[in-house]
Parts: C-alpha cells; structure tokens; sequence
C-alpha cells in the first residue's frame, strides 16, 4: 500500500537549516571557556586552533543565517501541517526566538572582541583587528559582553534541542509529517 507524500520543505531550506544546525553544534563544542583571560593574559588567539575554528564557524552562523532569511522570503510556501493551536503559536515562538539567537550570537561575539580590542581571527590566516573601534562605543562597556555571548550561546543550545525534540515527538509519536518535512531524505514520518 502506497502512503501519501508528505509536504517537505524545499531542498535548499532543508540544506541550510542542517549546515546551520551542524555548524552551530560545532562551534558550541569548539568554544573554549574564558577566550577573554586567555586574551588578557596575552596568548594570541591566532594560536589557538579552537579559537580560530570557533571565530571562523561563528561567522558562517552569521553569514548561514543572512542567506536563510533571505531564501525565506524567495522560497516556496513552507509546508503547512495540521496540528493543534497551541503547538502552532510554541513552534513560532520557537523559531522567532531561534532566528533571533542565530543573528545576536555572533553579533555579540564581535561586541565582545571589540570592546576588549581583540583581533578575530579565522581559518586560513586571516585575521580582522578592526574591532577596536567598538571599545569606544557607549555600548560597549554596558555588559561583558563575552558573558553575554556565553548566555546567549546556551540559551541557543537549549532551545534548539527543544525544538529537535519537539520534531522528534511529532515523528515519534504524532508521525504527523513534522519530522519528515525537514530531513533531508524521504521516507520517514
């Protein structure tokens, strides 16, 4: 017996929602604790290899996340899935809440490099010491900002496991095509 084609988002929505996911975990994995006492007591992140891979995936989270949003407003209708009302409203807040951690992460990365007027440095050797001018901002020095990155970061974390697992359950247990609409292969509920 034939089962009905599920409605599946389009295949470059699925390609970018996965290449930010994976680049997200990794960068979170990478993210070395306490970057600014490393810094301050004067080691060269350049020197670091975590450090590098961590600035160079946080940037592609960046730039991942301006090419998503702006695929979301040239893409095909997203696939529209029955379910209760109030699983609707939580899977908007959580994906309003997701696309503004995935752009306030690295933006405060980059407010907590300049306000201690640290260079980033990336794969391949290249390295950005323009920066520094953020120091002088008044924003600057209105929270530490490495802090600030490190709550946000997590807070990300957490929240996007919260939605893999609300994906998992409409797998699971609703197999209401949830799940399958965004894998990158077919076949699964």
């Amino acid at each position: 017996m034939n089962q009905p084609t599920l409605p599946r988002y389009d295949g470059l929505s699925r390609l970018l929602h996965w290449a930010t996911a994976i680049t997200v975990l990794i960068a979170f994995v990478l993210g070395p604790e306490h970057f600014g006492r490393l810094f301050r007591n004067g080691i060269d992140p350049a020197t670091r290899i975590d450090v590098v891979w961590h600035e160079s995936l946080g940037l592609l989270v960046f730039a991942l996340t301006a090419v998503r949003l702006l695929w979301l407003t040239l893409r095909p209708a997203a696939p529209h899935i029955a379910m209760a009302a109030w699983m609707r409203k939580a899977s908007t807040i959580t994906h309003r809440v997701l696309w503004i951690l995935l752009l306030l992460v690295p933006v405060t990365a980059i407010m907590a490099l300049g306000s201690e007027a640290h260079p980033m440095t990336l794969l391949g050797g290249l390295r950005f010491e323009g920066f520094s001018a953020i120091a002088q901002w008044p924003i600057a020095e209105t929270a530490d900002w490495g802090d600030v990155h490190k709550v946000l970061a997590d807070a990300l974390v957490w929240i996007a496991g919260l939605h893999a697992a609300g994906a998992i359950y409409h797998g699971v247990a609703l197999k209401d095509g949830v799940l399958a609409s965004m894998l990158p292969i077919k076949g699964i509920r």
